[in-house]
């Protein structure tokens, strides 16, 4: 069987392309944030207290600029991972020892692989979750403004699926926002909870040189190193199940807003009318208008939860140390935010440009709607709850002529379909707005001063 030569020695040809899975692909993605913790590295070994130095200020420089350059490259597309690189990893230390000689035989000083994809996928998620969250602020926003231009219009609140008392378009709207916000604060937990740095792990059990990896930890933005190496190699798999799992809970709430939009924009209901933009055709029924991106979504969401529980069934009876079984979790965790940021970014606009069609949620009132309320209204004058029930239930028929927008006036308490505060929703979505901004503030000046050039980069950075 044919065999082929590697970094790390030489593997036959179909255990080579078995072992490296998608790396070669998935480690597109990974090309910047692997630059991004090899600068990091080295400019801590160039100041590690040893002599002679294994890395000199020069040297640190050389390697950085040639880092810099394989970003650029990564960003036209050009940077190629080979099936014998096996991973992104090795293909950078292949790019800057062909470049820079001995030099680049240096870089992997007091650093292993897994010290690497474990730095990776932190930086990686660190940015898809700062990116998750002010999506996600941005949806919450559009349903707040779509139920603060709808606040008095009334529609049925619904338990059980059937007509149950009187709510507001507001309110349901709000109702999913608020969902939002509340996972809003499940990224951002996620967020610090990754925001740790395992640089300096090694193969897991530390190395025999003065390593600063407090210094990695700040050169790379992150809040802090994680305390125990060993720990830091077993964080990988169950960080990313608490990423995934924070990133699962965005598209519960996606998918029941999904869900509620298939049922109110049905014929026979008819309380919303989805832009038509938003919807597909039939191929063999002319008239059809198909809530296909709201079926997308709902399935979507089933699939990032698959994700995150696939990840937690890989490593749960892992035994300590690194395991390769952790490869399977990459395609998984990348797969898993990408699609939970595609429903995102599909909905916001979606939502902005939905109808309201108010005749037909008012005609959807029928007297029994108004018990409750009503029952309530004979309370109030002095009758006992148990007994205004049963007279309400008894007599129905006294509730033919209430009228739905006079019934939701009357609800103004805290969060009732009256009693909305718009600068509560308002100031917490600015809030969630406000930690994106400052964390990825954190970040870009923390790579910008590492890489010596502003970043994000852009291409006339060259």
């Amino acid at each position: 069987m044919a065999k082929q030569k590697t970094t790390v020695g030489t593997i036959n040809n179909e255990t080579l392309s078995f072992t490296a899975g998608r790396d070669v692909e998935l480690d597109q993605a990974l090309i910047t944030v692997d630059c991004i913790g090899t600068a990091a590295h080295v400019t801590m070994l160039s100041k590690m207290p040893v002599k002679p130095k294994l890395i000199t200020e020069v040297e640190r420089k050389q390697v950085i600029a040639e880092l810099v350059g394989i970003i650029d490259l990564a960003q036209q597309s050009k940077f190629k991972i080979k099936l014998a690189d096996q991973d992104v990893h090795l293909a950078v230390e292949r790019t800057l020892t062909k470049k820079l000689g001995d030099l680049g035989k240096k870089i992997h000083t007091c650093r292993s692989r897994n010290d690497q994809v474990a730095v990776d996928l932190r930086l990686y998620a660190k940015e898809q979750l700062l990116d998750t969250l002010e999506e996600t602020a941005a949806l919450a926003a559009a349903l707040t403004a779509f139920g603060k231009k709808h606040e008095a219009v009334p529609m049925v609140g619904r338990t059980h699926m059937q007509p149950g008392m009187p709510s507001s378009v507001g309110l349901w709207a709000t109702a999913h926002a608020e969902s939002l916000l509340d996972d809003c604060v499940g990224l951002v937990n996620a967020y610090e909870l990754n925001d740790q740095c395992p640089l300096g792990s090694a193969a897991s059990y530390g190395v025999p040189l003065p390593i600063d990896r407090q210094l990695t930890a700040d050169l790379l933005g992150f809040g802090r190193p994680t305390h125990n190496v060993l720990y830091a190699n077993n964080g990988r798999g169950k960080m990313e199940s608490i990423v995934l799992g924070a990133m699962s809970q965005v598209m519960l709430t996606l998918s029941r807003l999904a869900q509620d939009f298939m049922l109110f924009t049905m014929p026979e209901f008819d309380y919303f009318k989805l832009p038509s933009e938003f919807c597909t055709g039939s191929s063999i029924m002319p008239q059809k208008q198909n809530p296909d991106v709201c079926e997308l979504v709902r399935a979507k969401a089933s699939r990032v939860k698959a994700a995150e529980l696939g990840v937690y069934n890989l490593i749960k009876g892992s035994p300590t140390g690194y395991n390769r079984d952790l490869q399977e979790a990459k395609e998984l965790f990348m797969e898993g935010i990408a699609t939970t940021r595609a429903c995102l970014r599909i909905l916001a606009p979606m939502v902005k440009e939905t109808k309201v069609n108010k005749k037909a949620l008012i005609a959807g009132f029928s007297p029994d709607v108004f018990a409750t309320d009503r029952a309530l209204e004979l309370v109030a004058e002095g009758l006992p709850f148990r007994d205004a029930y049963h007279h309400v239930k008894e007599n129905l028929q006294e509730l033919e002529n209430i009228d739905p927008v006079k019934a939701i006036q009357l609800k103004t308490h805290l969060g009732a379909p009256l009693g909305l505060d718009w600068d509560y929703f308002k100031s917490r979505i600015a809030a969630a707005k406000e930690t994106g901004r400052e964390e990825r503030k954190i970040f870009n000046k923390a790579i910008s001063k590492l890489l010596g050039i502003p970043y994000p980069l852009k291409k006339e950075n060259y």
